[in-house]
């Protein structure tokens, strides 16, 4: 790592803390890369303005990573507000469905209730007239066994 002028060419990237460079799995300071771009001879002109080139392509490449990143963690978060929604939406549901079953349930039961109490009501009207029968029917026999006697009592004037 000395002063002598080596031809060898390191790639670089800014990583999450965008403030240290990894450089083949080693990781540098800003310092360090801006020291590793100075020129430090005569061709320092021509370093610089590939130099330049390859800030603009490290930005570029930066960017695209920062984009691809941020668009991944977008789809994250939708896809976490998606779950979301759909848990949710199911609890809304198993809610509706719930107060739907409730309400049936009700509402037969009400039916039930009607429909025993019209029973009743139709059983209760039964002994009435089964009463109002038997009391016509000894009201006729009484009737009967009167006109009975009335004929037997004809018979002997006559």
């Amino acid at each position: 790592m000395g002063g002598g002028g080596s031809t060898r060419r390191v790639t670089f990237e800014a990583d999450e803390n965008e403030n240290i460079t990894v450089v083949k799995g080693v990781r540098l300071s800003d310092s360090v890369i801006d020291r590793m771009k100075e020129p430090s001879s005569p061709s320092g002109r021509q370093q610089r303005s590939s130099s330049a080139v390859n800030d603009e392509e490290l930005k570029k490449r930066i960017a695209e990573e920062l984009a691809l990143e941020r668009a991944r963690r977008d789809s994250e978060a939708q896809k976490r507000r998606l779950k979301q929604e759909q848990a949710y939406v199911r609890d809304e549901f198993g809610k509706i469905l719930e107060r739907e079953r409730i309400s049936s349930n009700e509402h037969l039961t009400r039916a039930i209730l009607r429909e025993r109490a019209a029973t009743e009501e139709e059983r209760q009207k039964a002994q009435r007239f089964a009463k109002q029968l038997e009391e016509k029917d000894r009201e006729l026999k009484k009737h009967d066994a009167y006109y009975k006697e009335q004929l037997a009592r004809l018979e002997e004037r006559a």
